[in-house]
């Protein structure tokens, strides 16, 4: 039985690879769409920082600016890095940043004494490509940073103003003076306001990170498709009447129909040992960090997979069929399951409509993995939901088995 099995897999591996086409979906798409999406190879002698470049223009040049942008490069999400506004403005028509920021000349003023008591706005300008995500967070967190900024100088200016309505101060010094002393008093009290929000990402992890984004997202997106495309070889032995000659020998259906399965899944599992690899040396992904969460994810995502390619293959009639069905549902549920954007970024309704496919949790767990570091009692759910998804298609693909 066995011989037999491994003949199987020995001819339907010959069969897929007979055409040297099937290496553009198998290694080359993978991995030119993986380096793509992922930004490209990471900077060389980096620091290891994941966090998203913005180029910052500084025209003012002044005390305030400069605590503007080191205020702005404690984010958590952003790295600032100062540019001239030709470099910045290149960077971002040429489509390798997301956003860039201005701080014009005069943006200090608003922030001193003078200045906030004369009214004088402090103002910056945030460009961002049109429907850019990175822009619309970028907005945000500017706007944290100058809220952080100018809470002591509106406290202190609204102080100063209700003193004034009350009891007018002497001269414009007696005013600057208690401006400056609500002002140091305010800074004080912020400075030291404790704690009330603790903010705890589980297992150390960061929050965000595009090339494991995009390493997990195309893994999934193309080691699902030929999966699925197993289908058609179910459909090409019937269209043949090989598999129905096939089985007049002593060869059991158990026996097919598990060389053919182990053919597909074997081959799934060695392109998804070829692309790890590759997001580890050529992306640097952390896959390595919890490598027996990274194998049963691997096998149990593999064998959900094929089990809807031996399904599937049940109800196609032609390998043409086959074919075009594999492509239009793996890349529909690649795309629904968060392979190429977060999942935080969909509707919170359609975030519950979706996890009702294979892909949305073998995406979940390998983002647990790369970008949360958890290991392998975290993913367990997302691995038993994949078992529970493979056994219900194993299943239907058995009782819908035909010879012809």
């Amino acid at each position: 039985m066995l011989n037999r099995i491994l003949a199987i897999i020995h001819k339907d591996t010959i069969l897929r690879f007979e055409s040297r086409s099937e290496l553009l979906f198998f290694l080359i798409l993978p991995v030119v769409f993986t380096f793509i999406l992922g930004g490209g190879l990471p900077a060389a002698g980096g620091d290891g920082d994941k966090r998203i470049l913005i180029p910052v223009t500084d025209e003012d040049n002044s005390p305030q600016s400069a605590a503007f942008l080191e205020t702005l490069a404690a984010s958590e999400t952003f790295r600032p890095e100062l540019k001239t506004r030709e470099e910045a403005e290149t960077l971002l028509k040429d489509d390798d940043v997301g956003a860039i920021l201005v701080i014009p000349a005069g943006f200090g003023m608003g922030l001193t004494a003078d200045g906030v008591l004369a009214g004088t706005r402090s103002e910056v300008v945030l460009q961002s490509l049109p429907g850019n995500n990175v822009g619309l967070a970028a907005e945000q967190e500017v706007r944290r940073v100058v809220a952080a900024m100018a809470a002591p100088l509106l406290i202190a200016r609204n102080a100063t103003a209700g003193i004034e309505a009350v009891r007018p101060f002497a001269d414009e010094a007696s005013r600057v003076t208690f401006f400056n002393q609500s002002l140091d008093a305010a800074t004080t009290v912020a400075d030291e306001a404790p704690v009330r929000v603790n903010l705890t990402i589980a297992g150390g992890g960061e929050v965000y990170d595009q090339r494991a984004q995009a390493s997990a997202g195309q893994l999934i997106t193309w080691v699902f498709i030929p999966l699925l495309g197993a289908s058609g070889l179910f459909a090409l032995e019937r269209m043949l009447g090989t598999m129905r000659r096939l089985l007049t020998t002593p060869t059991r259906k158990s026996s097919f129909l598990l060389g053919a399965i182990s053919s597909q899944y074997l081959t799934a599992l060695v392109q998804m040992a070829i692309l790890v690899v590759f997001g580890i040396v050529v992306m640097k992904v952390p896959w390595g960090e919890n490598p027996l969460a990274l194998a049963v994810i691997l096998v149990t995502f593999g064998l959900a997979g094929v089990a809807l390619g031996t399904a599937l293959g049940t109800f196609v009639k032609t390998e043409s069929q086959a074919s075009n069905l594999s492509i239009m549902i793996g890349m529909s549920m690649a795309l629904l399951g968060g392979c190429w954007w977060p999942m935080e970024l969909f509707p919170p309704t359609l975030q519950q409509i979706v996890k009702v496919l294979p892909t949305t949790w073998a995406m979940s767990a390998m983002t647990d993995i790369t970008m949360r570091g958890q290991g392998l009692v975290d993913i367990l759910p997302e691995a038993g939901v994949l078992v529970g998804f493979a056994v219900v298609f194993f299943i239907i693909g058995l009782l819908r088995f035909r010879y012809e």
